[in-house]
């Protein structure tokens, strides 16, 4: 089974997916494979020098992720162009280690913009971690330590909670302990195994 996972910037996304592959799941972090597919030496890297000039790179030539952040989350069609170099790639990566899976694995895709990049139709089912804006907006700021300004421009990047939710197979509300978000990331678990 095909399972794409989601969930707003702080929404508690990669908690859930990490609890999900403790329970035995094949999770593909999208994120992790972005960071992949532009690691120094790579075609991603090069693509993404060729589009945004040398100044996104770190001393060392590896992507300046915050340099590269302050461009791209200030103007969307920048980010649609970095998305345009990263996506694809990230995609094709996901595909190879799907196919590496068991035949009866539980697959899930941890896609933090699967929303916002029409992903949620290539999937058996859409789990969507949920929390209301104002969590988001003051985890990012007292975990993360951004301003207010930064963490509400982080989440006004990204589709809203209703388009999340319009996608969702399962909702995993995230805004109680540890132990009720693993109780319920375990009966959707269980009922996706089912």
């Amino acid at each position: 089974m095909r399972v794409g996972l989601t969930g707003g910037v702080a929404s508690g996304k990669s908690t859930v997916s990490a609890m999900l592959a403790e329970l035995g799941a094949v999770v593909i972090d999208a994120d992790l494979l972005a960071r992949e597919v532009v690691a120094r030496g790579t075609d991603g890297l090069a693509e993404i020098v060729a589009e945004f000039g040398p100044d996104v790179l770190t001393e060392d030539g590896d992507l300046d992720r915050p340099a590269m952040g302050a461009i791209v989350f200030a103007e969307p069609e920048r980010r649609k162009a970095l998305e345009a170099i990263i996506h694809p790639r990230v995609r094709r990566r996901g595909r190879e280690i799907e196919a590496e899976a068991a035949a009866d694995a539980l697959v899930v895709h941890d896609i933090p913009l699967l929303a916002e990049t029409g992903q949620a139709a290539n999937f058996d089912a859409v789990i969507v971690v949920d929390v209301p804006t104002e969590v988001q907006v003051e985890r990012m700021t007292t975990l993360r330590g951004m301003t207010r300004e930064e963490a509400e421009s982080r989440v006004a990047a990204q589709a809203t909670r209703d388009q999340r939710l319009a996608v969702a197979t399962h909702v995993v509300e995230n805004t109680g302990t540890l132990g009720e978000l693993r109780a319920r990331v375990a009966e959707v678990h269980d009922r996706l195994r089912g």
